[in-house]
């Protein structure tokens, strides 16, 4: 019972984290999946593939990425796409930190633009270019929203609660079971 609450738990907290950043630009939900093992149950998180629709801002350098890969930014990957000039030219996110290209961080003119292909230019001048994986396409003037559906976090809130519940009371109907034995017991005696 106790890994089935551990379990009940894990579920409940990954539908809270998802339903947290349901108005999040970029972010890809996280799905449990609960497997027996050795220890009882465990619940394993990956993030889910699905592409979150994609919201038109009109904004040259806001990126949404149309397929898997993601934006390399300071030290870390996104699929958050909205980036911004700074004074010295560099494009960031609404962190500073800088979006990085294969040639280092992307520093770009006034006018640049940025390819469906993540070639960044500055007319016909090739500036830049995004590491994509295959097939993956880049859609400036827009930004992937998340993937997450509220109703649906909501709902699996609602069953990881339920399935604690149902836990812990069976908890105590174990408990309450062998207390009534050890004591029938020493009636018995």
């Amino acid at each position: 019972m106790a890994s089935a609450m551990r379990a009940a738990r894990s579920q409940l907290e990954i539908a809270a984290h998802n339903l947290a950043n349901v108005s999040t630009d970029g972010f890809r939900r996280t799905r449990g999946a609960t497997v027996v093992g050795r220890d009882g149950l465990t619940v394993l998180q990956r993030a889910d593939r699905e592409q979150g629709a994609v919201r038109h801002t009109g904004r040259r350098f806001d990126l949404a990425l149309l397929g898997e890969g993601a934006f390399r930014v300071g030290d870390r990957a996104t699929r958050e796409g909205a980036f911004t000039r700074d004074r010295d030219g560099y494009l960031t996110d609404d962190r500073g930190r800088r979006l990085r290209g294969v040639r280092g961080d992307v520093r770009v003119p006034e006018g640049a633009t940025v390819a469906s292909d993540g070639t960044v230019r500055d007319g016909d001048r090739v500036v830049d270019r995004l590491p994509l994986p295959r097939g993956t396409r880049v859609l400036a003037g827009a930004v992937e929203t998340s993937s997450v559906n509220a109703i649906g976090e909501t709902l699996a809130i609602l069953v990881a609660q339920r399935a604690f519940e149902t836990a812990e009371k069976t908890l105590a109907a174990i408990d309450a079971a062998r207390d009534k034995a050890a004591n029938d017991v020493a009636r018995v005696r």
